[in-house]
């Protein structure tokens, strides 16, 4: 008998560290749940949390008064001009994001029999309990607020909202304050960042069933209780904060809900939550002993099918859990530590698109509103990005961004960031992708893509011998010619961001504006292909590949981009695969790996892909919690795997254009059968697809009538699609 894959995980032991500290959040708020019955800590977060360093005030260099110099001696062969291209700051990096404070509950020692904690996808429930005690907690979407409830005969508890958690500030200007309330006591916190007028405050309501509630500054003591109901906000603010007005509002959530105000709490929130999570499945008939194992146990087990399953369930819950106010960042909408490595920012020149990668074809609509969100907050920091540093209309996107500021600042001699003009595209590529699948073009993608198709107006004025539009200075995060400086000319993610971006505004706007940006793309140089047969990173002559690097910026022609393939260019496809084959790992890190999984994915490379995936898997990169390290052995807290697999295994067994359909392009052979459904597609249709290792068989839902081209181990086929009307493909022998 089959059974379905398991939506969730479990540990027999409370996290020790706050690494393994199990997830739920909103988008806004985060909590991570240690679940120990004598100590329940539930350390809260919340997105707009960062850390004034100085770079509120930072702005983008004045330099455009200097581009035309640069340009002619890098034009000229001065390998390394752009090293003095900078206003002579140092490194600045973003404000940090870090956690607000832990929510502590101590109780008497007592006894832990049939202790469990989990954490259930379905719900957003992060659940421990032993021997009568029962600790529950989601932070709710439909609220806005972190809901936690304890239950247990004669609950004796002391509780409190610390703030003292690795890294805090020693000059962090902390007040606490209790209140006696008709429902319990209220809880307050507030934090004055060191040298700023900039704060934060927590508040907790605490509810009490059946007991006493007793103020114990800057706690309350709890005791004889049957059930004990806490609900806390966050909120950044400068100045004072009226805590009475936010706990007049914790107090009518508590009147609404009077019967069971958890389980109503939590009934709003699964209409939002639950409705999202399961609208994808991925299912690849894992050995039922397997699933049900602890997720500290199929860890161990990095061949097995149900440790893909669990990882695609936990990796789309994290993503949506994050995804909110703002798409998530280096750690997702987690932390444990004030010390956050990167600044725990949105970095963009890869990491963040590789995280949101799975959005569109997952269902995820949630994730790509919280990163449309993020890019039009900032667009007015993105004109004057273009304006400071190249004296051009239009928008230049940030390496680095705090979820606050948009402006370019973050850059140094080694890591030029401000000389990356391909940041517009390849953020506003989800959006694109977004806009496919709902058949449905957003003004506001529209508006944004014609700003870019501007810059490279002004931008795009030099051209080299042949008449060829010349990007320069050009910049391909974050690796650097072997024989140049890293600033240097006609980048390959620089010429298809600039062509995707100027056909892609076309197409949005169609007219004089459309003619001037498709002739302005035509006159962009093709990409070149160096000695040992490879796509040259740098399609300027003379410029040599350094093959040893964790990024892949050049082949993004080949993803997300539909610009570079085996069906329509195979001679470039054939290019990509032996730049990506000479491609090393550098480093190690998670997100390069990953990278290179969903490039070959799209080259139909399927030993590439599942060596990839093993050097994850196998690389013990996953923490108890399933969220995910940067480099191998769990070092340094990341989402970059854990948000960037589900993408990853999607792509290995379905991928969509507007005109076209690749069934099974690059199946691993640790995934024999299987079964994927709701996956959404850029030609409007729902798609399930099942397979065996004899035949497949795809379900195809289509919401718009159109023809499309169907790919498959046996070639191409044209398939008419009819809006309403399911079409059912059985595939042969693969």
């Amino acid at each position: 008998m089959t059974h379905a894959p398991v939506h969730g995980t479990w540990e027999p032991t409370p996290a020790a560290r706050w690494e393994d500290a199990f997830l739920s959040g909103n988008g806004h708020h985060g909590t991570l749940a240690f679940g120990d019955p004598n100590d329940d800590r539930v350390i809260v977060t919340h997105h707009t949390l960062v850390r004034p360093n100085g770079s509120e005030h930072a702005r983008p260099p004045r330099l455009a008064a200097e581009l035309p110099a640069l340009q002619e001696r890098l034009l000229a062969g001065d390998l390394t001009a752009a090293e003095g291209f900078t206003d002579g700051r140092p490194l600045q990096w973003v404000q940090p994001f870090h956690p607000a404070f832990q929510i502590r509950l101590r109780r008497p020692s007592g006894d832990r029999q049939g202790y469990r904690r989990s954490v259930d996808f379905t719900t957003g429930e992060a659940t421990a309990g032993c021997d009568g005690w029962t600790s529950r907690v989601f932070v709710s979407r439909a609220d806005d607020v972190i809901v936690q409830q304890v239950t247990g005969p004669d609950l004796t508890l002391d509780i409190s909202l610390d703030h003292q958690l690795p890294s805090a500030p020693a000059r962090l200007g902390v007040g606490y304050g209790a209140l006696r309330t008709p429902e319990g006591a209220l809880l307050s916190l507030r934090a004055r960042y060191p040298d700023s007028d900039r704060a934060y405050t927590g508040v907790t309501l605490v509810a009490v069933t059946g007991g006493t509630a007793t103020l114990t500054p800057p706690g309350v003591r709890v005791a004889g209780a049957a059930s004990v109901l806490l609900l806390t906000r966050v909120r950044r603010h400068t100045g004072e904060a009226d805590v009475t007005e936010e706990a007049r509002a914790l107090r009518d959530l508590v009147g609404e809900a009077a019967q069971r105000p958890y389980e109503d709490l939590l009934d709003r929130h699964l209409a939002l939550h639950r409705t999202a999570y399961t609208r994808v499945t991925l299912d690849l008939r894992a050995d039922e002993a397997e699933r049900a194992l602890p997720g500290s146990e199929v860890l161990k087990r990095p061949g097995s099918a149900a440790l893909l399953e669990r990882l695609f369930a936990a990796g789309r819950y994290h993503l949506l859990s994050a995804s909110g106010l703002l798409p998530p960042r280096l750690t997702g909408l987690w932390t444990g530590d004030w010390d956050t490595a990167w600044s725990g920012a949105f970095t963009t020149d890869a990491n963040l698109n590789l995280q949101t990668a799975c959005a569109a074809a997952a269902a995820l609509p949630e994730v790509t509103e919280a990163h449309a969100s993020l890019i039009q907050r900032q667009l007015p920091d993105w004109r004057a990005n273009a304006r400071a540093v190249f004296g051009a209309r239009g928008v230049v996107a940030p390496p680095h961004t705090d979820g606050e500021s948009g402006y370019t600042y973050h850059f140094s001699r080694e890591y030029p960031l401000h000389l990356w003009t391909a940041g517009a595209d390849w953020l506003l590529k989800p959006l694109v992708d977004h806009d496919e699948t709902r058949g449905a073009r957003d003004p506001r993608t529209a508006a944004a893509l014609a700003e870019v198709a501007l810059f490279y107006e002004d931008f795009l004025t030099r051209t080299d011998e042949d008449g060829h539009l010349v990007v320069v200075p050009s910049y391909s995060p974050e690796n650097r010619p072997a024989n140049a400086s890293w600033g240097a000319v006609n980048a390959a993610m620089d010429l298809s961001a600039a062509r995707h971006a100027l056909l892609t505004a076309a197409a949005y706007h169609p007219g004089p504006d459309a003619d001037r940006w498709r002739a302005l793309a035509d006159r962009l140089p093709p990409h070149r292909i160096n000695a040992d047969g490879a796509l040259a990173e740098w399609a300027w002559p003379g410029l040599d590949d350094t093959y040893d690097h964790r990024h892949l910026s050049h082949l993004y022609g080949v993803w997300p981009l539909d610009e570079i393939n085996p069906y329509d260019t195979p001679e470039l496809a054939k290019a990509a695969h032996r730049a990506l084959e000479l491609r090393g790992a550098e480093n190690h890190s998670a997100h390069g790996h990953l990278h290179h999984a969903l490039i070959a994915a799209r080259l139909r490379d399927a030993d590439r892909i599942a060596h990839a995936l093993a050097q994850v898997l196998e690389g013990d990169f996953f923490h108890a919690s399933l969220m995910s390290a940067h480099y191998p052995d769990r070092d340094v807290y990341n989402a970059d795997a854990a948000h960037t697999l589900p993408a990853v295994l999607i792509e290995m067994l379905v991928q969509s254009t507007p005109d076209r359909l690749v069934l099974l392009p690059a199946l691993p052979k640790a995934c024999p059968e299987g079964e994927l459904r709701g996956i959404r597609t850029r030609f409007g249709a729902e798609l399930d697809l099942s397979w065996t290792p004899h035949e497949a068989t795809a379900v195809i839902r289509p919401t718009r009538t159109h023809r499309i081209e169907l790919r498959t181990s046996s070639g191409a086929q044209p398939l008419d699609l009819v809006a309403g009307e399911d079409h059912v493909l059985t595939l042969g022998a693969r």
